[in-house]
C-alpha cells in the first residue's frame, strides 16, 4: 500500500504536491495579482457578486476565495476570519502560489476621532502596531507603512463614488474587546484609556488586520493599504444603523474594486514606460 506524502518545502509551508496550500486550499495559477482581503466569509461573498467569469471558488476553514474579473481586471477575493493571525496565515500561504500580488483589505473599524461619521470610510496611510504577530517576522520598531500607489488608488476611487473618507494611521490591535480598550462587566483590563491615547496622537481608527498585511506585504516588496468602514465613534459613543451599513458596506466593496482597475491602469503606464513608479503626468 502506498502512502500519499504532504509535501513540506525547506521554508516549513506546507503544501502538497501540486503546491496546494494547506490553509487557503488553493493551488498556483488560482489566484489574481490583484487581491481584495476581507475578515468575513459572508462579505466575500458579498464581493463575489461583483465579479464576472468566476473561475475559481474554493472554501477551506475561514478562507473563502472568488477568482473572476471586474471590468475585464482579474481580481481574487479571500476571507482571512478575525485577527493577526489568521490574516498571516493567508498571506503566507498566498505568497507561495503567486507572483507580485497587491493587496487591499477591505473591512470595518471603530473611528477614534470626533470628525469620523458613522459609514465614512478611513484609508489606512499606515497602522500603530498593537499586535504581536508582526514581532515573529520583524524588530519592534519596523514600520507598518501602506504603499502610495495603493492608498492614492483608493483616495480616486472613493472621490469616485463621493463617499465621505479619511487619510490616516490606524491602530491594529490582536482582538476586539481588552485590546481595543473596552470595559467588560466582571473582567479586568489592564488600559482602558487606550482609545483616548490612540486618539491623542492622532490615530483614526482600531481595527485588527492592517499592520500584519502591511509588515509582511513591505517585506516582499508588494503593496498593500486598508479601507475601512467606521461602524461606531469611540468617543462619541455611537453605533452605526444596520441599513446604513449594508449600504456602506457595498460601496466599500466598489471602491477597492475600483481602486485596484486603477492599480492596473498604473501598471500598464509604468510597464510601457519602463518606469518603477508611477506618478501622475498632468503634473510634471
Amino acid at each position: 500500500m502506498t502512502t500519499k506524502t504532504t509535501k513540506i518545502e525547506s521554508a516549513d509551508v506546507v503544501s502538497d504536491a501540486t503546491g496546494r496550500q494547506y490553509h487557503i486550499a488553493l493551488a498556483p495559477g488560482e489566484l489574481a495579482e490583484y487581491i481584495i482581503l476581507v475578515g468575513e466569509a459572508k462579505r466575500a461573498e458579498k464581493t463575489a457578486t461583483l465579479l464576472d467569469n468566476i473561475r475559481v471558488e474554493q472554501h477551506n476553514r475561514e478562507y473563502h476565495t472568488f477568482t473572476g474579473e471586474y471590468k475585464g481586471t482579474p481580481i481574487s477575493v479571500m476571507s482571512t476570519g478575525m485577527g493577526p493571525g489568521c490574516v498571516e496565515i493567508g498571506m503566507i500561504e498566498i505568497f507561495q502560489i503567486t507572483k507580485n500580488p497587491t493587496f487591499i483589505r477591505i473591512g470595518t473599524c471603530g473611528g477614534l476621532q470626533k470628525n469620523i461619521e458613522l459609514g465614512d470610510m478611513v484609508i489606512s496611510s499606515g497602522a500603530v502596531r498593537l499586535e504581536d504577530t508582526s514581532t515573529y517576522f520583524v524588530h519592534e520598531g519596523y514600520p507598518a507603512i501602506a504603499n502610495h500607489e495603493v492608498i492614492l488608488a483608493l483616495i480616486m476611487a472613493s472621490e469616485k463614488q463621493q463617499i465621505p473618507y479619511h487619510v490616516g494611521l490606524t491602530a491594529t490591535a490582536s482582538g476586539f474587546y481588552g485590546a481595543q480598550g473596552r470595559k467588560i462587566p466582571g473582567i479586568y483590563v489592564r488600559n482602558p484609556d487606550l482609545p483616548d491615547q490612540m486618539a491623542a496622537m492622532n490615530v483614526y481608527n482600531f481595527e485588527m488586520e492592517s499592520s500584519t498585511i502591511f509588515n509582511l506585504a513591505n517585506m516582499k516588496g508588494l503593496r498593500a493599504s486598508t479601507i475601512c468602514q467606521a461602524l461606531n465613534n469611540r468617543p462619541k459613543g455611537t453605533f452605526i444603523d444596520p441599513e446604513l451599513k449594508a449600504e456602506r458596506e457595498m460601496q466599500a466593496l466598489i471602491i477597492g474594486f475600483e481602486a485596484l482597475k486603477i492599480i492596473e491602469q498604473m501598471d500598464k503606464v509604468k510597464l510601457a514606460k519602463n518606469k518603477k513608479h508611477w506618478v501622475p503626468e498632468a503634473i510634471i
